[in-house]
């Protein structure tokens, strides 16, 4: 590897081409954050140039990465791009437009002298071969091949291509030059020309960095890329990929025609993740990461954890493992553009994929991935039940308003115990997992306490929005269950108070304590249901009797049609919200139900989670017994075993340990939390089954 400071003449100036690969990411470079900054700079130096002539104001842009090919005999030296690309594809579209104007006005040496940047002479290239020195081999081939040879003046909005943002930077630079160099009449438009040329030939700098054929390109790529880059995960992987299909011998623009599913608007779109917006490819092979290793993955750490797994965990060459990321990135895809689609019914699957868009989470995608792996032939049953369970877990957790912040680890953590699960067995490990948690930030509500909530919530000031429609769609298609109806349309159609927020003036009370308690009841499940249009203010807010008229248009909606025929002969008020309040929360238990006999017990961490509970209560309980094995879970240490003894001490390499973490630590060489560290054989960690044991505990004994 040497490291050179380079001008665009001296890098582009010998005959020769630099390919870029079809696994670079596409042309991203835009006017407001990077076209117009540069063209600022290099106006800049060219317009200080002019007034200072003994200058040598220069303008640095950045650095490069190329790589030599194997010299070929009757070949022009070729050079791969390994990073830097957004700059190079600038520059030549920079310098081909200035070229084309200069051109048009009569100055042939100095749009020569550019010409010369971007196209090799026709003494060094076969008939018919591309002339251009810079060569995309990815999805830009075309737009950048098409403007860069466009007859002069470039019609940009008359070219093919006139929507790719490679066109728009030539048209930017096409403008703002003209713009700049004035009027061709002018006194001075020769010396501008003149010397903006001179600025594009030596005026900018770059560091160049050039490595020899067999050096490792992508540990380069790494490097330069690890920190403060706007590469995105998705970007790092896709180069990581092709390296090695290159390693393996593969055909890459096979490869990436075939089996790269990324390069569509869908995968490029920026969604919200938290407080942080990444690419939606970003965020998929993180969560497939989740779903192949069972490991809670930082977004942060995507791109270490995917080569980490590859070349140290998977057993698949990337040839045959890109094909399953691409049928599983198909199936995410299906279920994301099913989930939008404001008709028709969705499965489980896709409702719950609905549901997690509505509530703003992405928590149970890993689940969903893992689900429908290829090869792992779960029944579409099977799927639905247990897909039923880990959306109840997450949607109850919702309704009581508590944090989010720690499911992802469980999610994480039943994957990973359940991973040699057979079908037959899987729901219930998987429901048992989610009933197992017990304390605050992960644990699964009972019923008694989403009861006791929802009773008296002010459910339209409490939740955001999107989440409140989506439970009353819930609830509304489970009426629709009852009748064989179609699902409720996902149109995000209106919610409608019953009982009016602003009721005053229609809806009179006698005294300040009555007023009281009907202000209470106004945002509460009861007196909310969906309507397919808004009410007018008018109705919205008046007399009973008119509104009861009104709603009548919306029965179609069971939820609506229901108050319809239940106040046929009364009016609506606070006994009747509180009795479909009442109703309303059994069909939330039942779209989302628990266990039977599970109850949600959260424990006392002060007086629960300590050390006082030993392996050797366990087996008094008779949930592990002398002589069973206890399996190491971290993926440093898959294989290993210790056995655990009747006294409670465990036995691992011959030597006993008085506790698991005792044990954990002596085999990591760190301090090790053995409860969470081992795991029985059917897949249950320590910490499991140390819950089962508290949670079966007499109430006078907690």
């Amino acid at each position: 590897m040497e490291t050179f400071k380079r001008t665009p003449l001296q890098l582009f100036n010998l005959p020769q081409n630099f390919v870029i690969p079809l696994f670079q990411r596409p042309y991203v470079w835009k006017e407001d954050e990077q076209w117009e900054p540069l063209w600022n700079d290099i106006r800049r130096v060219t317009e200080l140039r002019i007034v200072e002539p003994h200058t040598n104001a220069t303008h640095f842009l950045g650095a490069v990465v190329i790589q030599a090919h194997e010299a070929q005999s009757k070949k022009l030296t070729t050079w791969s791009v390994i990073d830097g690309q957004q700059r190079l594809t600038t520059l030549q579209l920079l310098a081909d437009a200035a070229c084309a104007l200069l051109a048009e006005a009569g100055q042939t040496k100095l749009a020569g002298r550019l010409e010369r940047l971007t196209h090799n002479a026709d003494d060094f290239i076969e008939d018919r071969e591309n002339p251009l020195k810079v060569r995309h081999l990815n999805k830009d081939r075309d737009a950048f091949n098409e403007v860069m040879a466009a007859e002069r003046p470039v019609d940009h909005s008359d070219l093919a291509a006139a929507d790719s943002q490679i066109v728009g930077a030539h048209a930017y630079f096409s403008t703002v030059v003209e713009q700049w160099l004035g009027n061709t009449d002018s006194a001075d438009y020769t010396v501008r020309a003149k010397e903006l040329t001179s600025v594009l030939l030596e005026g900018i700098q770059l560091v160049s960095i050039e490595l020899e054929a067999a050096e490792n390109s992508q540990e380069i790529f790494e490097t330069l890329n690890a920190r403060g880059t706007p590469l995105t995960a998705a970007d790092l992987v896709r180069n990581f990929v092709f390296q090695r299909l290159e390693t393996e011998g593969s055909d890459t623009a096979k490869a990436y025609r075939e089996d790269w599913p990324f390069e569509t608007k869908f995968w490029m779109k920026d969604v919200s993740v938290g407080r942080n917006f990444v690419s939606r490819s970003s965020l998929f092979l993180n969560q497939w990461l989740v779903a192949r290793t069972g490991e809670e993955v930082s977004p942060q750490s995507t791109f270490n954890r995917f080569k980490s797994y590859v070349e140290h965990e998977s057993s698949q060459k990337m040839a045959d493992l890109l094909p399953i990321i691409k049928q599983q990135a198909q199936q995410y895809e299906g279920w994301s553009e099913a989930a939008n689609r404001p008709g028709g019914s969705l499965s489980a699957t896709e409702m719950a994929v609905y549901r997690m868009q509505a509530g703003g989470v992405e928590v149970l995608k890993p689940l969903l991935i893992w689900l429908h792996e290829p090869g792992r032939y779960l029944a579409p049953l099977s799927i639905d039940e247990i897909v039923k369970v880990a959306e109840s877990w997450v949607v109850r957790r919702q309704l009581l308003r508590l944090t989010g912040s720690d499911l992802g680890r469980i999610v994480a953590d039943a994957i990973a115990a359940n991973s040699a699960t057979s079908a037959s067995d899987l729901l219930p490990r998987i429901t048992g997992h989610f009933a197992r948690l017990n304390v605050t930030s992960t644990y699964w509500p009972g019923d008694e306490e989403l009861r006791q909530t929802l009773a008296t919530e002010a459910a339209y000031s409490r939740y955001p929005r999107g989440r409140l429609r989506m439970v009353l769609e819930a609830i509304e298609d489970h009426y629709r269950t009852e009748t064989g109806q179609p699902q409720i349309e996902r149109k995000g159609y209106p919610i409608e108070h019953l009982l009016p927020r602003s009721w005053k003036e229609h809806w009179p009370v006698e005294s300040p304590d009555d007023a009281e308690v009907r202000q209470a009841h106004v945002h509460r499940l009861g007196n909310l249901t969906l309507l397919t249009t808004s009410l007018n203010s008018k109705v919205a807010n008046g007399p009973w009797s008119a509104k009861r008229s009104a709603l009548q248009d919306h029965n179609t909606i069971t939820l609506t049609g229901r108050v319809v025929k239940r106040t046929d002969t009364q009016g609506w008020d606070e006994a009747l919200i509180d009795e479909r309040t009442t109703a309303l929360i059994d069909a939330v238990l039942q779209v989302w139900p628990v266990p039977a006999g599970h109850y949600g017990k959260v424990v006392d961490p002060q007086t629960k989670a300590g050390d006082w509970v030993e392996l050797k209560h366990l087996i008094e309980a008779g949930l592990v017994s002398s002589g069973d094995k206890l399996l190491a879970t971290h993926r440093d240490f898959k294989g290993k075993e210790a056995t655990l003894n009747a006294d409670g001490s465990i036995e691992l390499d011959g030597k006993r340990f008085a506790s698991p973490s005792a044990a954990g630590r002596a085999l990591r060489r760190l301090s090790t939390n053995g409860w969470y560290f081992w795991a029985v054989a059917d897949g249950r960690r320590l910490m499991d089954v140390r819950t089962e044991f508290q949670n079966s505990m007499p109430a006078d004994q907690e």
